[in-house]
């Protein structure tokens, strides 16, 4: 039933689009101001960095544009799941996405290479992987193949993980059973570090860390605490196997269909939303620290050594990753890292 309501409400939209659009076609006045917002979706819940990313953009584009274009933030899913919002971006019918980059793999093979584990030591490292020219104008190609036109990544910081075993070196993940997303890159890495990681839905994280049917989780700071799993856990451990990266996206054909000066400034303005995107999520990820170290959880800082024989032990998800993806893009990101 609420998938059949979603789809209604991105049916509707993409009329209303489509309606706004045949005036785009004929040449907006310069004074004309936009009759209709276009949608932005996100799967992700308002209190996030991704919220605040997407209404920056949003009000960004209102800005530069004298209130003349407008883009309406639609978040927690309303217009559908990851999934669905980048089908119906691909199609026109929800013009702006903002998410994580591991949903789109599927779609987009290449961003498998956002699934490298322990590349980076500090999320300015990643961010400087994303940023370098060589590489991102190889994923705008990628984006582009597949009916997208990439806006830029902003990120959450790291994913790291929360357990209830103190983990002072590399032999403390055996065997603990750790709850991760459905992504065989994320399997076999925990698998290479001796865990075991178990599939499932995020809904159910909660409750599996409550009743022990898990050990332990990994997800960004910032999930950790909206969902308050740190309250069923004695650690955090700060992993940062993964940066999770936020990309902002939008459908090609739409993007080639507005006028240049739109484009310019729907372009500044993603820029804008990125910079500010990345100082929010540095700002909450303090916060959430202190909240997280305030209930009594303790936060384990990895030593270089173990982080160094974290990335050795991942080495076979590099091999897999590699031979899955573009070589290019593959040396492109990681070249800023020391071997």
């Amino acid at each position: 039933m609420r998938k059949i309501i979603k789809r209604s409400v991105v049916v509707l939209l993409a009329g209303v689009l489509l309606f706004s659009l045949s005036g785009c076609k004929k040449k907006q006045k310069k004074d004309e101001v936009q009759r209709y917002a276009w949608p932005l979706g996100t799967s992700s819940p308002e209190d996030t960095v991704t919220q605040l990313y997407a209404e920056k953009f949003a009000k960004e584009v209102s800005k530069l544009s004298h209130g003349k274009m407008k883009i309406e933030v639609y978040p927690n899913s309303t217009l559908g799941g990851d999934r669905e919002l980048l089908e119906s971006c691909k199609d026109g019918d929800i013009p702006f996405v903002v998410q994580n980059t591991a949903p789109q793999v599927t779609f987009l093979p290449d961003t498998a290479v956002f699934d490298l584990p322990s590349a980076f030591t500090t999320i300015q490292q990643a961010r400087a992987a994303v940023d370098n020219e060589e590489f991102y104008q190889k994923m705008e190609k990628v984006y582009q193949k597949g009916g997208y036109k990439l806006l830029g990544y902003a990120d959450q910081g790291f994913r790291v993980m929360s357990t209830n075993k103190n983990v002072k070196s590399i032999n403390d993940f055996k065997g603990q059973k750790i709850r991760t997303m459905e992504n065989s890159y994320h399997l076999k890495f925990w698998k290479t570090l001796g865990a075991n990681p178990t599939p499932m839905t995020f809904s159910e994280v909660y409750i599996g860390l409550q009743q022990g049917t898990i050990d332990a989780q990994e997800n960004p700071y910032e999930v950790i605490v909206s969902s308050k799993l740190y309250e069923q856990q004695d650690y955090v451990v700060e992993t940062n196997h993964l940066p999770h990266y936020i990309s902002l996206i939008v459908s090609d054909e739409f993007y080639n269909s507005l006028s240049k000066d739109q484009q310019k400034i729907i372009d500044q303005a993603s820029q804008t939303a990125k910079v500010y995107a990345r100082e929010a999520s540095d700002k909450r990820i303090a916060d959430r620290i202190k909240i997280i170290e305030d209930s009594g959880t303790k936060i384990v800082k990895l030593d270089t050594k173990t982080q160094k024989e974290m990335r050795k032990q991942a080495q076979p998800v590099y091999d897999a990753i590699k031979k899955s993806i573009s070589k290019d893009i593959y040396n492109a990101y990681l070249s800023g890292v020391e071997k």
